[in-house]
């Protein structure tokens, strides 16, 4: 048994004696002196729709632990909404919770000495940010997503909150008018849970799942439902059993566990950050991984759903018919996730999936068969050339050909680069490169939603290219390539690309290429000059001190 609260309290007799006053003061009655100790890691908050309904979930979580034996105790931890901050300069924020989110849960555990850890959370970065946690952490864990939200409905379409993205795009474009416009914006989200789509939330949530850190099928669950409360209560019982057992994150979150959540993300067409973040999980829990791991395994994993935000259908559709064990038994039935993987609840993964069927319901088509996937191949791939040594990542659904050759229209900010947009400045043919926004030079790798979502809705998505050094929302796609790497701040060649340069992005041949001489990249290499950090104190300013490439997950230790 660890150094833990519960074993530290009991036997040190007499000098545990103000521990135990203190505990008594919160509520412990002296048999819950010998009970196992579970932080209870709540991300709720009314800052966003995504956490807004984890308050109950946890309580819930807390009636499970006590029904189960042992002694919860809640703490908070912070959110920021980046449907919200989008756009703004607080997105830049975002990124930089996911080490908050962390560091916050890593501090509370360890300085009160959990023997658990039950995390719920809801917006992109807190899945990340508390998994990131329990691996540094190493005690018994689980965590608790908060529940996808459930599709608005206009003009018998469903609506996320990308289709008010889009629309922008749209009204600016002339293709819709102001009245369509806030009709979308009014319906896009009709309440709690995070965003509908197979987007950067429900990515990783599945990821989770499939990695074995959360119960079978309670990613794909809506936040409103009845079952996503009986799913905490059950994480909870969970948990304690595997507390009893110490069954430790370390033992469920390995290499080819891993492997298995990286194949589910390619099966289910997920968000680009799933890459970023899973380089950051790795590290914390002592993995090694590289982004050509993920272009191996893209190489071999068919896209197997329809899911938004390329494909027609959110995540509630991909519940209904089997969730995520059934998209994991068909990648289990072609050898290409491994079974044996231990899971939170001590089975392995493929007694988890013994009863599953091998193929999805005939009667839909959100999970298409094995014989016709979406796509033979994976849908974020990894390119590489004199634009990117280290590597960017690509997302490459969506679109007719994932190939493109034409001019660098070079913005120094997303900012400057919307307003190129929405003032049709941009044509078809036009490669656009956003810089100086990655880990360092944004700080915080904004991710890129509005100007993405602005060329779909102006109808340019198969004809105009992006990159950046910057990342992408989950809701993004399009012939689009982010985490550039090196980046501008540190005078990548993202640095050196000059207006009307050529730029070839070729997601077959993996490529990204600015056409210019190495003589003269040389010499524009000489001349250029490291900008001034664009903050000097706070937050943002440490971040920047300390945050690594993107292609090693951005992080911060």
């Amino acid at each position: 048994m660890p150094d833990n609260l519960r074993s530290q309290v009991v036997t040190q007799g007499v000098q545990r004696t103000p521990n135990r006053a203190m505990l008594r003061a919160v509520g412990f009655g002296d048999q819950d002196f010998t009970k196992p100790i579970v932080g209870l890691a709540n991300g709720f908050s009314t800052i966003t729709p995504c956490n807004m309904s984890i308050n109950d979930l946890t309580l819930k979580a807390e009636a499970g632990l006590r029904v189960a034996g042992a002694m919860p105790q809640i703490f908070g931890t912070i959110t920021i909404s980046d449907g919200i901050s989008m756009g703004t300069e607080g997105m830049k924020y975002s990124l930089v919770s996911r080490e908050v989110i962390a560091d916050s849960i890593e501090t509370v555990c360890n300085g009160q000495s959990m023997d658990g850890v039950l995390a719920i959370g809801g917006c992109d970065k807190n899945m990340p940010g508390a998994m990131i946690a329990i691996a540094r952490l190493n005690i018994p864990a689980i965590f608790v997503y908060g529940g996808t939200i459930k599709p608005g409905h206009h003009n018998g379409k469903d609506l996320t909150v990308v289709s008010a993205f889009e629309a922008v795009g749209e009204y600016s474009a002339g293709r819709i008018d102001e009245t369509e416009l806030v009709e979308v914006e009014r319906k896009a989200c009709p309440g709690a849970g995070s965003c509908g789509g197979m987007y950067t939330a429900n990515t990783m949530s599945s990821a989770f799942e499939a990695m074995g850190m959360s119960l079978p099928y309670s990613s794909t669950m809506a936040a409103e439902d009845e079952e996503k409360a009986d799913s905490a209560e059950k994480s909870a019982y969970a948990l304690v059993e595997a507390i009893k057992k110490q069954i430790l994150p370390r033992d469920i979150i390995t290499r080819k566990s891993i492997e298995n959540a990286i194949a589910v993300i390619m099966a289910i067409g997920g968000s680009t950050n799933a890459v970023l973040h899973f380089l950051a999980i790795a590290r914390a829990a002592g993995i090694q991984l590289t982004l050509d791991d993920f272009e191996s395994i893209r190489a071999k994993v068919p896209v197997l759903c329809d899911l938004k935000p390329s494909g027609k259908y959110v995540a509630i559709d991909l519940h209904r018919v089997g969730g995520i064990p059934q998209v994991m038994k068909m990648l289990l039935v072609h050898d290409l996730i491994h079974g044996d993987c231990l899971t939170i609840t001590g089975q392995t993964i493929a007694e988890v999936l013994k009863d599953v069927p091998e193929e999805p319901p005939a009667n839909q088509d959100v999970i298409r068969p094995w014989n016709n996937p979406m796509y033979k191949q994976g849908h974020l791939a990894i390119l590489k050339g004199n634009l990117a040594t280290e590597g960017a990542v690509a997302k490459i659904t969506g679109i007719k050909n994932p190939k493109i050759t034409g001019p660098a229209r070079v913005f120094e900010s997303e900012e400057l680069c919307l307003q190129a947009i929405l003032g049709n400045q941009i044509k078809a043919g036009d490669v656009i490169v956003i810089r100086y926004e990655g880990p360092k030079g944004g700080p915080g790798m904004r991710e890129m939603l509005a100007p993405t979502s602005a060329i779909i809705g102006a109808g340019l998505g198969d004809s105009v290219g992006l990159i950046t050094d910057g990342r992408f929302s989950g809701g993004t796609y399009g012939m689009v390539v982010g985490h550039v790497a090196p980046e501008a701040a540190v005078g990548g060649a993202i640095a050196l690309v000059q207006e009307g340069d050529t730029i070839t992005i070729d997601a077959h041949a993996r490529l990204l290429q600015l056409h210019v001489s190495d003589e003269e990249l040389a010499r524009r290499r000489a001349e250029w000059q490291p900008p001034e950090p664009r903050y000097q104190t706070g937050v943002l300013a440490k971040y920047a001190k300390l945050v690594s490439s993107s292609s090693m997950g951005a992080v911060t230790c």
